[in-house]
């Protein structure tokens, strides 16, 4: 992996209405957690919200794999890690773990692949040039 990839680490409390009827984080809320981390991601690599606005290019996520390894509980304060993945010529993969840091459990891994698109046409675009350094050789 090229160690120059950006990498954001964000922390969460797992609320009541992240929870599903059985007192465990619902599947819905571990991707709310991925999309906040994965909004810090893109500000990391200059894909900032208020600009995204204006030129109206946005990460529209593909895919999404997600590998749920212990429940997270109403109360935990995790942990997420973003990094960029891979990155190719109109899209790109972000890889993400969420631990809960008080007994160093693992609760889940994430990988997404994101297009960056053209608004309203919805068509993808190339990745801005200097992303090519982020490339593996």
């Amino acid at each position: 992996m090229n160690s120059k990839r950006p990498r954001i680490r964000t922390e969460l409390q797992v609320m009541f209405f992240d929870t599903d009827s059985g007192g465990v984080v619902s599947n819905i809320a571990y991707l709310r957690f991925i999309e906040i981390a994965r909004t810090a991601l893109a500000e990391e690599l200059g894909l900032r919200l208020s600009e995204m606005e204006q030129t109206r290019r946005y990460p529209a996520v593909v895919r999404t794999e997600i590998d749920y390894r212990r429940p997270g509980k109403v109360g935990d304060r995790l942990v997420i890690e973003g990094w960029l993945d891979k990155v190719e010529r109109v899209r790109f993969w972000c890889g993400y773990r969420i631990t809960r840091p008080a007994d160093d459990v693992l609760i889940a891994e994430c990988r997404q692949m994101v297009a960056l698109v053209q608004m309203p046409q919805g068509k993808p675009i190339r990745l801005p040039e200097h992303w090519s350094k982020y490339r593996d050789e």
